[in-house]
């Protein structure tokens, strides 16, 4: 996989050196600029972010320590280079304890330069990754937190198959997190230390399905120039994750469920028989006896997969969780999106606690970031809430409230978040306060004003 191409500034006195570097780095995929100095760079960067500056040590007017440290103090995430002269080395290292990523000899071999380039483009993508996988554990963390019977005895269900090794089959709707509660079974599992490996059925060509599964040897069809090692392979020791089984095709489902029964495998256009040892999960949004009567869908292929079957309630039958979702994601939004929220309409409140989900935790993650992105000045109001969820809303809104006033509807949506947000801190007063971004002397008269007392978990 060719690496991504990073947004560098180079900032030099010399035009001629600034065209050369442009032209060299453009052409090794990357994104370049030049500022001619210090103080031109500063005006670019505040304008346009960039992953690395490679600056000229000595510079009239702002030098390339001056610069770095402006970047370091303003620019944290962007990393600098030094180019430096033969005689000023020292100078180069003394940048590096102040925070420089690296330092090159101007006028040298710029292969050099495309080497540390190339460090640090790795250095970025590791991090990348961790953050990403940091995010993905953190909302997984969030979408298990529950005050809901009914996902609490789900989980209680996925924690005792975790501890078994049977196959496990998923069932919920789109949106209700599958692949969350399969990573559950895998941490929970005797595996967790192993891989997880996943693949969503329905987002693959069936053409590409069985090298994607299986692996393939060089030369195995057209195209095939490596050796490929398919998921299963992967999961060797670890879990592997089928999302969307019931779009797998009839002649797959029968060629896994060999697989499921001998524990073996062959790569396409392979002779050498390989054996392995995963733990097989799958899921479905699909009636699978349905699928099965109409002849879409194997029968013992089933039955192979679903020792445990575990069903994942949607969204609207565990609305206990709604407060700390909308709270959570709330969160995520403004620090991924750097848009601070201070103001939430009592109408968008109401909206978000009442509404029925179809598209379940995945549909309320899009609408939050939907009314972050459109919010100004730190306040979200009812006109970006999505039309056609509005429309549904009304819809299904009872008569009897669809001719309350509005002042009315916003107070009911007020006193039953203010209620669930203490109910989940335990009526910690501070804490609620807090979250809630009021005064403990406000909490204290809107608990008197809407008459709310302790209710049992």
């Amino acid at each position: 996989m060719s690496k991504r191409g990073l947004k560098i500034l180079v900032v030099d006195d010399e035009q001629d050196y600034c065209n050369v570097m442009k032209v060299i780095l453009s052409a090794k995929g990357h994104q370049a600029d030049y500022a001619l100095s210090g103080a031109d760079a500063l005006n670019l960067m505040s304008r346009k972010s960039y992953d690395l500056v490679i600056t000229d040590l000595m510079m009239p007017g702002i030098d390339g320590r001056q610069l770095l440290n402006e970047i370091k103090a303003s620019y944290p995430g962007t990393e600098v280079i030094m180019m430096t002269a033969y005689g000023s080395i020292e100078n180069a290292v003394e940048a590096m304890r102040e925070g420089a990523y690296s330092y090159v000899t101007k006028g040298g071999n710029p292969e050099e330069l495309i080497r540390e380039i190339g460090k640090l483009q790795d250095m970025m993508e590791l991090k990348l990754e961790n953050q990403l996988l940091k995010e993905k554990v953190a909302e997984a963390d969030a979408m298990l937190e529950t005050n809901s019977p009914a996902f609490s005895g789900m989980l209680s269900i996925a924690r005792k198959a975790a501890a078994s090794g049977a196959n496990i089959l998923i069932l919920g709707e789109s949106g209700a997190g599958k692949e969350v509660i399969a990573r559950y079974i895998h941490q929970n599992s005797g595996r967790s230390k192993s891989h997880f490996m996943d693949l969503n059925c329905h987002a693959i060509a069936e053409t590409v399905l069985e090298s994607e599964l299986f692996g393939h040897e060089r030369g195995a069809f057209t195209g095939a120039l490596n050796k490929r090692i398919g998921r299963i392979e992967a999961a060797d020791g670890g879990t592997l994750f089928l999302d969307e089984i019931g779009d797998m095709p009839l002649p797959m489902q029968a060629k896994l469920l060999k697989t499921i029964e001998n524990k073996k495998i062959f790569r396409m256009g392979g002779n050498e028989e390989i054996e392995v040892d995963f733990r097989l999960i799958c899921a479905t949004n699909k009636d699978l006896e349905t699928e099965i009567a109409e002849g879409r869908f194997r029968e013992d292929f089933y039955y192979r997969i679903s020792t445990i079957t575990i069903e994942i309630p949607p969204l609207r039958k565990r609305k206990e969780d709604l407060p700390m979702l909308i709270n959570y994601f709330f969160k995520k939004s403004q620090n991924d999106m750097k848009k601070p929220i201070h103001t939430v309409d009592g109408e968008v409140m109401e909206f978000l606690l009442n509404y029925e989900y179809p598209g379940n935790v995945r549909e309320l993650k899009n609408i939050i970031e939907r009314l972050v992105v459109l919010s100004e000045n730190g306040v979200v109001d009812r006109d970006s809430l999505p039309a056609p969820a509005m429309a549904e809303k009304r819809k299904a809104f009872p008569e009897a409230q669809r001719d309350k006033e509005l002042r009315e509807i916003r107070k009911d949506a007020e006193r039953e978040y203010i209620q669930d947000i203490l109910l989940k801190y335990n009526y910690n007063m501070t804490k609620a306060a807090e979250i809630l971004g009021i005064t403990r002397r406000q909490l204290f008269n809107k608990i008197a004003e809407y008459k709310i007392g302790k209710r049992k978990h």
